[in-house]
């Protein structure tokens, strides 16, 4: 234990040239790691190309300039790349930040990541499953016999790139309600208190990242409304345990 102790003081003491060789060396690290990933990722590229496709089959996709597709590989193999490689760029960026931090900072931290990650994922999933066929069968439904379609596949992942983002991220809501009232830098109160804008701030927010139609607007923002009443819950819990926290320092 004494030995553990010394070593974290160590690390807490280093000279501003060794923290930047610290840094170096995660940067490395997690280079290495980021590249062999992007290209594992490139090799399932065309699987995940026929996988989004297969969510409209009825669809005749096309590319129109002549490395559009190979960029679409590209551009899957790097966000993919960056998925898989998360779990360690995290990892090293813990370790690089993890020794100037409180014991209470470090647990706060490590679990908001590790359930924030989940939340991600659940976003992601439920955007992929449920959102976007809704969303491809409500604009296919505006074709006519007079017009035929011709959508470019870049323009079409694009498209669906950007709204699993959109609703990864909008997931991480009660992740970040939740820290923002841990470290008392916001209040339960005022989050209730001015609920009505934050729910005209959610319509706005969902008119901003997804196309300007109102259905998809309404289903990015129905479940934002069910996260923030979720995080207000759950920052109720916390505000909670620190008010209890406070009372017994303040009895001992």
């Amino acid at each position: 234990m004494i030995r553990r102790k010394e070593k974290v003081e160590d690390v807490k003491n280093l000279t501003l040239v060794e923290h930047l060789t610290e840094l170096r060396k995660r940067l490395v690290y997690s280079s290495i790691v980021l590249l062999v990933a992007i290209l594992g990722c490139y090799n399932f590229s065309e699987f995940v190309v026929k996988d989004i496709i297969g969510i409209v089959p009825e669809i005749q996709f096309v590319f129109i300039a002549p490395a559009e597709l190979l960029m679409s590989y590209v551009k899957i193999a790097v966000i993919g790349g960056f998925v898989i490689a998360a779990p360690f760029l995290i990892l090293q960026l813990w370790m690089f930040i993890s020794p100037g931090l409180k014991k209470n900072e470090k647990r706060t931290i490590a679990v908001s990541l590790f359930v924030g990650g989940i939340f991600f994922i659940v976003g992601i999933v439920f955007s992929y499953m449920v959102v976007m066929p809704i969303m491809l069968r409500f604009f296919m439904g505006f074709q006519i016999d007079e017009i035929q379609e011709m959508i470019s596949f870049e323009n079409y992942l694009s498209f669906v790139i950007r709204t699993l983002l959109s609703f990864g991220l909008i997931f991480e809501l009660p992740i970040i309600m939740v820290i923002l009232t841990k470290f008392r830098i916001v209040k339960v109160e005022f989050l209730k208190a001015n609920r009505k804008y934050f729910i005209l701030a959610i319509f706005v927010v969902a008119a901003i990242l997804t196309p300007p139609d109102v259905i998809t607007q309404t289903l990015l923002a129905a479940p934002m409304l069910l996260l923030f009443e979720v995080g207000i819950i759950l920052s109720t819990l916390i505000e909670k345990t620190n008010k209890k926290k406070a009372e017994d320092k303040e009895e001992d």
